[in-house]
């Protein structure tokens, strides 16, 4: 089966808001550049965007999964801000309405545990829409 018409594409399709963050090894950063008190992420096809709730775009790019690695794997790829351009490797979980990664700067292995060390940034989103 081609990696696209992966039946995970499908499923995180909508509007997520961010619940939870650790960054480098620190629960709930203040200082995160890519999410803002009630920001929305809004998953189309393979593309995403974070805005705030004034509309201020935060981030925005696309992705590539596959549900069948064990944990299941995405890369991110953003096409703004600092990371713009880079494959950031990253680990997810999708349960229900319930989504949570685990990405770490490119050249880093992919993580394959869901708590953080340096260069890691682990985010838990619920589904809004």
């Amino acid at each position: 089966m081609p990696i696209t018409r992966d039946p995970d594409y499908q499923l995180l399709q909508g509007v997520w808001e961010q619940i939870a963050l650790e960054d480098n090894g620190v629960p709930n950063p203040v200082d995160d550049a890519h999410s803002a008190p009630g920001a929305l992420t809004t998953i189309s096809g393979d593309q995403f965007e974070v805005l705030t709730v004034n509309g201020e775009v935060l981030l925005a790019g696309q992705f590539f999964l596959d549900s069948r690695t064990l944990p299941k794997s995405i890369t991110w790829i953003d096409s703004i801000g600092e990371d713009a351009g880079k494959r950031l490797p990253a680990s997810y979980r999708l349960e229900g309405d319930e989504f949570v990664f685990i990405a770490a700067d490119e050249g880093m292995p992919r993580p394959i545990i869901f708590k953080t060390g340096p260069g890691q940034t682990l985010r838990t989103f619920v589904r809004r829409a």
